[in-house]
C-alpha cells in the first residue's frame, strides 16, 4: 500500500551519528566555554585543562609553619653568632677583650635568620641574600646600641631585686630580671624582620612576637647555666634556645593576628599561607615578587597583585588569572575565593568572614 503521509521520511545513518560524536569531542578539546556550574582553569591554548588538587588548611606541611621555619632560623642564627665569638671569650675575672661581641654577635646572626627565612622557603635565593647583608648590617648596629640599653636595664632591674633580698641567680626572681633585660633584643629581631620587607605592618607583628620569645628565652638562660655547670655549654643552649623562642614567638602572634591572607592550596608551595601585609602584593616569577612563584613558565614576572583598600581587598592581573574558576582582570575578593595563577592555587582568607 503507498504511502500516503505527507511529511518526508526521516532517515539516520551511522554515517550521522558518527558526526555528531565528532563534534561534541571538539567542542570540548577546543576548550570552548564550560557547561554551566562546571569549574575550568587554563585558557582556550591550553591542550588539555585539569583541576589540581586542593590542600585544605589543616593539612599543610609542618616545614611551611611561620613558628617552624622562624624558631629554626632564630635557633641556628643565634648559635652561628655564638659560635664566632665564643673561642674568645673567657669566663671570670680575666675577660677578653672581644667578650662584648658575643651579645651583639648573637642577636646580628639571629636577626639574619629571621629576615631570610621565608625567602628561603619560598626557594628564592637573590632575595635570601638581599635580606641577608641588610639584616646583618642592621642587626650588628643595633646589637651593640640595644646591648648597651639591656645592660643598663637589667643594672636597675638587679638593684630593685637586691633590695628585695634576692642575692643569688639561682632565685626566679633574677631569671624574671633576665628576661625583662633580653626582652630588648626581642624588639632587634621583629623591627629587622619587618624592615627587610620594608613592611610597618610586619615589623609590628615581629616586634610583639620577639618581646615575648626573647624575654622566655632570657628567663631560662641562668637555670640552664645551673644544670650543665659549664659555661660555654650553658651559653650555647642558652642563646640556642633565646633564638628558638623568639621566632616560634614571632610566628605564632603574626598567624594570630593575620586579618587576610593567601594559603596555597596547590603548586610547590602547597600548604603555606601567605599574609597580606603591604597595600600591594605582587605575584610573580620574578624573585623580587613579595610571592614568587617558581617552576612554572607559564607566570610572568609581575603576573598579578593584591590591593588592600581598606576593608575591601582587589586582585589586579596581568597574565591569565582565574578566581573561583573564571576568568578575572581586576574584580573584589571575598574570603573563600579560589585564585588559579598557572599551577598554582590559593585560597583568599579573611579574618572573621567565612
Amino acid at each position: 500500500m503507498p504511502n500516503t503521509d505527507d511529511d518526508p521520511v526521516l532517515k539516520i545513518t551511522l554515517d550521522d551519528l558518527k558526526k555528531v560524536e565528532v563534534a561534541q569531542s571538539s567542542a570540548v578539546l577546543g576548550g570552548g566555554a564550560a557547561a554551566p556550574g562546571m569549574r575550568q582553569y587554563g585558557n582556550i591554548s591550553s591542550a588539555a585543562v585539569t583541576e589540581a588538587p586542593v590542600v585544605e588548611e589543616g593539612k599543610s606541611n609542618i616545614l611551611l609553619q611561620g613558628w617552624f621555619y622562624l624558631g629554626t632560623a632564630g635557633l641556628l642564627g643565634a648559635l652561628v653568632g655564638w659560635g664566632i665569638v665564643e673561642p674568645f671569650f673567657v669566663d671570670g675575672p680575666g675577660s677578653h677583650p672581644l667578650d662584648f661581641l658575643l651579645i651583639p654577635s648573637v642577636v646580628a646572626f639571629m636577626c639574619v635568620g629571621l629576615g631570610t627565612a621565608e625567602s628561603l622557603v619560598e626557594r628564592s635565593p637573590v632575595k635570601a641574600l638581599q635580606r641577608g647583608w641588610q639584616a646583618l648590617l642592621m642587626g650588628a648596629i643595633g646589637g651593640f646600641i640595644l646591648d648597651i640599653f639591656a645592660n643598663l636595664f637589667f643594672n636597675i632591674v638587679l638593684a630593685l631585686v637586691f633590695e628585695l633580698g634576692v642575692r643569688t641567680s639561682r632565685n626566679p626572681a633574677f631569671w624574671i630580671a633576665r628576661g625583662l633585660a633580653w626582652m630588648v633584643f626581642g624588639v632587634a629581631g621583629g623591627i629587622i624582620y619587618g624592615a627587610v620587607d620594608r613592611s610597618s605592618k610586619k615589623m609590628r607583628y615581629g616586634i610583639l612576637g620577639g618581646v615575648i620569645g626573647a624575654g622566655l628565652g632570657g628567663m631560662i638562660f641562668d637555670p640552664i647555666d645551673m644544670v650543665t655547670h659549664h659555661g660555654a655549654p650553658s651559653r650555647a643552649i642558652g642563646f640556642a634556645l633565646f633564638g628558638l623562642a623568639t621566632g616560634v614567638a614571632m610566628g605564632i602572634v603574626e598567624s594570630a593576628l593575620k586579618d587576610r591572607w593567601l594559603y596555597v592550596a596547590s603548586g610547590p608551595l602547597a600548604g603555606k599561607q601567605f599574609i597580606l601585609y603591604k597595600p600591594v602584593t605582587v605575584i610573580g616569577s620574578s624573585q623580587g615578587s613579595d610571592i614568587y612563584l617558581f617552576k612554572d613558565n607559564t607566570v610572568q614576572p609581575q603576573h598579578a597583585s593584591i590591593e588592600l583598600r581598606g576593608a575591601q581587598t582587589f586582585l589586579n592581573a596581568v597574565g591569565p588569572v582565574f578566581v573561583s574558576g573564571q576568568p578575572a582582570r581586576r574584580r573584589s575578593l571575598d574570603s573563600g575565593d579560589l585564585i588559579q595563577i598557572g599551577r598554582y592555587a590559593f585560597h583568599f582568607r579573611e579574618r572573621h568572614k567565612k
